[in-house]
């Protein structure tokens, strides 16, 4: 039964716009996923590892999957294994990690697993910023890669956006070092620093950018389904995502569709 049910969420992401062969980026909530899988006869606790399956099965042998394996541990004193530290965003996302052949890639807090055909390109990539010109989400641009997102708003997924506001010197984030204890695949403990592009918080910067989805939507940058309707999975292409948000951020036009400001709160 389960490749049978395997084969019919392919199908599921294939309509939705998925192609074979593609470098896909995919953010994910399972929730509606596991509900329908669970009404089909699937456990609960097999739901992340058919899902995986399901968008291994559409992409192909040639395809190449990321997943986001984002955990903030580091940035409040935890250390970093890259062997064993998990993944913060889902069980999808951890069920990659574990999966035999994945590569991780080094960023303590923004790291990624990589499937597929394209992996080998991500193997000991340690980029010092997250979303900086040798992260993951550069890589992704330069292949031609898209980003799927399975039934979440932007405002939890699209961290793609912060690439684009780090390669324009977006003014209201700045460079953050963090530094901590990182153990690497020898098992090696060492002291390290990794950056972030934060936003100001001193300033009252609030990471807001529905709205620029909604921007996205009405340029039919995106393909598929909206959140809760239909497959849930939408995709973009990398490369006309970091034109359109550079444009908006070229223009001035950010706030209100990247950022907000929050009215400090009175003494």
């Amino acid at each position: 039964m389960s490749e049978m049910v395997v084969q019919r969420l392919a199908g599921q992401w294939r309509d939705a716009g998925l192609q074979p062969g593609e470098t896909l980026l995919l953010h994910s909530s399972l929730r509606r996923t596991t509900r329908a899988l669970a009404r089909a006869g699937v456990a609960v606790a097999d739901a992340a590892e058919i899902a995986l399956d399901s968008i291994l099965e559409a992409l192909g042998p040639d395809g190449t999957l990321l997943l986001p394996l984002f955990n903030f541990g580091f940035t409040s004193g935890e250390p970093f294994d890259i062997r064993t530290t998990p993944s913060q965003m889902g069980a999808l996302t951890e069920a990659g990690r574990l999966r035999a052949g994945a590569v991780r890639t080094g960023h303590p807090i923004y790291s990624f697993a990589v499937l597929g055909g394209q992996a080998g390109r991500f193997a000991g990539v340690e980029n010092l910023s997250g979303y900086g010109p040798d992260s993951p989400f550069a890589m992704l641009r330069d292949l031609g890669g898209r980003i799927a997102v399975l039934d979440l708003a932007d405002q939890h997924s699209m961290t793609f956006y912060h690439h684009v506001e780090e390669m324009k010197a977006a003014p209201w984030r700045y460079h953050k070092a963090f530094q901590g204890d990182y153990i690497g695949w020898d098992g090696v403990r060492t002291r390290r620093a990794f950056s972030l592009f934060v936003r100001d918080l001193e300033r009252g910067v609030a990471t807001d950018v529905d709205a620029m989805g909604e921007l996205l939507w009405s340029r039919d940058l995106y393909q598929g389904d909206r959140p809760g309707e239909g497959t849930g999975l939408r995709l973009i292409d990398a490369r006309a995502l970091f034109d359109a948000v550079a444009e908006v951020i070229d223009e001035g036009r950010a706030e209100g569709l990247l950022y907000h400001l929050e009215t400090p709160a009175a003494a």
